[in-house]
């Protein structure tokens, strides 16, 4: 079934011959065809299309372990997914959907199986020839267009300019390096977002639905945690493959070894953990608030696959009975399960306080201080910590923000604590 979210895009590819691209874009030309009339819209033969999406299959290596012609069709058929979701109903332009699609496809053609900074790190040469900047995605794009130029390849023969450019955005989304920019514009276009009485987003001008389509593009490319987990624990394989594959060339040439790419000390499943709380699910998360209530099955799938990595993260055995997890100190104990050498001296707490000074400024009233899992009243602090502080004006003039050290217990030799107060 095409249209539903977390399909087997395995099984796809080994019925069909190892062709699952061509047959995951061919049954949505069909439903083009039947419900937009895009190929008569925009003057495309069938012949022409079929050519063109099994040339650019052919162009996918198949001995790279992740980004292969199975992760183009797996992202072409999320795409198709989002596309269809009810708040997005009638929303953009036979030639957006069209430029979507196309970019899906297209989006890491040719890739070979390492990342931006290892072809920057080693000069290669088409770093030099993108100057450092977006480098496989720059590439990604320039083979897809070359490939129209192919014979009974060019799907956009009848295609002007302008149109051919607004094709060019939708790959570029999928560089990483853009994804806080991406998802900054995608939350402030929730905080705006307006919607008909049936609930189908508002989306008037051009940029603001384009912008909607890169997030999209995005989204689908950085699907696989939102996948059933049996998909998921696939893609995580092929990606931890690929990544070792890289890491064993940089150790060959001397290099320093890229973050998750050493095999000898990689934890995958911490990896996993902190790509969805940092990456994967901001992004998931402002996407179904843009189109709520639609994605809310997505999002709770990614949570339920989060939860499972994070059972799976293997714990260090504790090395005596004066361990921080013993004494209540979790975040201690995380920070050396994540291999931390830091002993528990060494160890820094940051506290926020907020303070309420009187008009007198003779005065000041109690003040709570918040760290991670307690709290202590001021009388804790010492009146010596005060005069540690170092005061910073704010823009406002009521207020200050003062960082400094103090003394998280009274013992002598005890560690200082970095003190952060935010002043009235």
């Amino acid at each position: 079934d095409i249209n539903r979210w977390g399909i087997d895009i395995f099984k796809v590819a080994e019925y069909s011959g190892t062709r699952p691209l061509t047959v995951t874009i061919i049954p949505k030309l069909c439903f083009l065809i039947q419900e937009r009339d895009l190929l008569k819209t925009f003057k495309i033969p069938v012949d022409i299309f079929i050519n063109f999406v099994m040339t650019l299959e052919d162009h996918y290596h198949s001995e790279v372990a992740y980004h292969n012609n199975i992760h183009a069709a797996d992202v072409v058929q999320s795409m198709h997914v989002l596309l269809s979701t009810p708040a997005l109903e009638a929303v953009f332009t036979d030639l957006e959907i069209l430029a979507a699609l196309f970019a899906s496809a297209i989006h890491d053609v040719d890739h070979p199986g390492v990342s931006n900074q290892f072809l920057i790190n080693t000069n290669s040469e088409l770093a030099l020839m993108y100057n450092d900047m977006s480098v496989l995605e720059n590439h990604h794009l320039a083979v897809g267009f070359k490939l129209l130029q192919e014979d009974k390849c060019d799907i956009f023969q009848d295609l002007s300019k302008k149109q051919r450019q607004s094709l060019r955005k939708m790959v570029l989304a999928t560089d990483m390096s853009k994804h806080m920019n991406l998802l900054a514009d995608l939350k402030t276009m929730v905080e705006t977002k307006k919607v008909t009485s049936l609930g189908v987003l508002l989306l008037d001008n051009y940029s603001d639905r384009i912008q909607v389509l890169q997030n999209m593009v995005h989204c689908a490319d950085l699907s696989n945690p939102t996948k059933p987990l049996e998909l998921y624990r696939k893609w995580t394989d092929r990606i931890m493959v690929e990544f070792f594959t890289q890491g064993d060339r940089e150790r060959d040439k001397g290099m320093e070894i890229s973050p998750m790419c050493d095999k000898h000390n990689a934890s995958i499943e911490k990896n996993q953990v902190g790509f969805i709380d940092y990456i994967a699910h901001p992004l998931w998360e402002t996407w179904a608030d843009l189109v709520h209530p639609d994605a809310q099955e997505i999002l709770d799938t990614l949570e339920d696959n989060r939860e499972w990595y994070q059972s799976m993260i293997p714990h260090s055995p504790s090395p005596g009975p004066e361990t921080q997890e013993e004494e209540g100190h979790p975040e201690e104990a995380s920070a050396t399960a994540s291999g931390s050498c830091c002993t528990s001296a060494d160890k820094f707490h940051f506290e926020l306080t907020l303070e309420e000074e009187e008009e007198s400024d003779t005065e000041s009233s109690t003040e709570d201080e918040r760290g991670y899992g307690r709290t202590k009243n001021s009388s804790e602090s010492g009146s010596s910590a005060a005069q540690q502080r170092n005061q910073a004006p704010s823009k406002d003039p009521g207020r200050t923000f003062s960082v400094g050290l103090k003394s998280d217990v009274a013992e002598e030799g005890a560690p200082q604590v970095p003190h952060f107060t935010l002043g009235t």
